[in-house]
């Protein structure tokens, strides 16, 4: 597997390990896992699909993740937890390379902190019965190509928004946001900051 190096982290994209006040948004954390593979050797980025009977985010796009439970010494924890709990990754088959800045869900109330590993190709993925559908290994070309702006429908409101397309694969909201994020941090490897080797 090829190496990813990250640059350095700002104190701004530092996930902070305090819990927050209760009129405070919701903390959350999620697993944005980087391989090298396929049919050209390239990288990719792990996605999951929700069910489509859930009652929250049916059916969309998103890392694996979610809220931060008590019993998480912080959100990286949680972050390798959840992905352990939705699609069988192992949390000893990721190695922590960095996290971006957190992006907040505007109806639902989270402040998602995105956490970034590598992960050995051909991982054998263990889905939730409960949560997720598939797990969709994307490759980082394909989504750079695919970014969009669309319009979409949601609760009777119409509306535009940026977006990532990748097959029949439709990706917004806030795994849009970190995508663009993850995207911006990796696309520096012409002036020598990371490098995807």
């Amino acid at each position: 597997m090829s190496a990813f190096t990250w640059p350095p982290e700002s104190p701004s994209d530092s996930p902070s390990r305090a819990r927050p006040q209760a009129d405070e948004q919701i903390p959350a954390a999620v697993l944005a896992a980087l391989f090298t593979g396929g049919e050209h050797n390239e990288p990719h980025i792990v996605l999951t699909r929700r069910r489509a009977d859930l009652r929250r985010h049916a059916g969309e796009i998103s890392f694996p993740g979610g809220r931060q439970d008590a019993e998480d010494v912080d959100l990286a924890t949680t972050a390798l937890r959840e992905a352990e709990e939705e699609i069988g990754l192992a949390r000893s088959d990721v190695t922590l390379i960095g996290s971006l800045p957190s992006v907040s869900t505007f109806a639902t109330g989270y402040v998602i902190h995105p956490f970034v590993g590598t992960i050995p190709a051909g991982v054998a993925w263990r889905l939730s019965a409960r949560e997720v559908d598939a797990v969709l290994e994307l490759p980082l070309a394909a989504l750079q190509a695919g970014r969009t702006r669309t319009r979409l429908e949601r609760r009777g409101i119409s509306f535009q928004t940026d977006a990532y397309v990748v097959d029949e694969h439709l990706i917004w909201g806030a795994t849009a946001r970190i995508i663009e994020l993850l995207l911006a941090r990796l696309s520096h490897a012409a002036d020598g900051r990371p490098e995807l080797a």
